[in-house]
C-alpha cells in the first residue's frame, strides 16, 4: 500500500512522501492564484474556487487569503458559504461544510494529527479524521475546529473556541474545550443582542 493510500483510508502515514508532496504543490499553485485576486475580480475567484474544492455549491464566498494544506482539494462546500479572512483548512482528510453556513475571520478547521508516540512523530508521521459541519451554523471568529468534530445544523460556535467534541444541533456552544451553554429558543427570536430587540415589522 502506497503513503497516499494509507492517507487516503486514514491510517498512519509519512506525510512527506515525494508523491504526496507533488500532489500538494500543484493544489497550492491554484490557491496561490486565488489569494493573488483584486477585489473587483468576483468570477475569476468563483472559478478559481470551483477548480481547487472538491465540491462548490451555488453563492459560495471565500475571502482571500485563504491558507490550505490542499488548497481546497478536500473541501466540500454546500450553497451559500461565507467565509471571512484568514480561513485555514488543514484539509489531508475531507472536510464537509453545508449550506448557509457563516464562518468568522481567522478560523482553523483540521484534519490532521500526529501520533503522541515520539517515535513515531520524529519519522512525520500523521493520521487525518474528517470534519462535517451542519446546514445553517455559525462559527465564530478565531474558532478551532479539531479532527474528526461534527457540529450540528444551525448550532453557533462563539469566538475563539476550541472545539474537541462533537457538538449537537441548534445550540450555542463556547468555550476551551467548547461546551454546550444552551439550546436556541424562542428568546433568539425577540432579541439578537443582550436586550436589543429585532425590529421584524421593518424588515424587508
Amino acid at each position: 500500500m502506497t503513503q497516499k493510500e494509507r492517507m487516503e483510508k486514514g491510517l498512519v502515514y509519512y506525510c512527506a512522501d515525494e508523491e504526496i508532496m507533488g500532489d500538494q504543490l500543484l493544489c497550492l499553485e491554484k490557491m496561490y492564484d486565488f489569494n493573488a485576486t483584486r477585489p473587483l475580480e468576483g468570477q475569476k475567484r468563483e472559478a478559481l474556487l470551483k477548480e481547487m474544492f472538491a465540491e462548490v455549491g451555488t453563492g459560495c464566498y471565500i475571502e482571500p487569503p485563504l491558507h490550505s494544506n490542499w488548497g481546497g482539494k478536500h473541501t466540500h462546500l454546500g450553497d451559500y458559504v461565507y467565509a471571512n479572512f484568514n480561513l485555514t483548512l488543514v484539509d489531508d482528510a475531507h472536510i464537509y461544510i453545508g449550506s448557509r453556513v457563516m464562518i468568522g475571520p481567522n478560523v482553523v478547521i483540521a484534519t490532521a494529527g500526529h501520533p503522541i508516540d515520539p517515535e513515531l512523530r520524529v519519522k512525520n508521521t500523521q493520521y487525518n479524521v474528517d470534519v462535517h459541519i451542519g446546514d445553517n451554523a455559525w462559527i465564530g471568529a478565531g474558532c478551532v475546529i479539531l479532527p474528526g468534530v461534527t457540529i450540528g445544523e444551525n448550532s453557533v460556535i462563539g469566538a475563539g473556541s476550541i472545539v474537541t467534541k462533537d457538538i449537537p444541533a441548534n445550540v450555542v456552544a463556547v468555550g476551551n474545550p467548547c461546551r454546550v451553554i444552551r439550546e436556541i429558543g424562542e428568546r433568539d427570536k425577540t432579541y439578537y443582542f443582550k436586550d436589543k430587540k429585532i425590529d421584524w415589522e421593518n424588515l424587508i
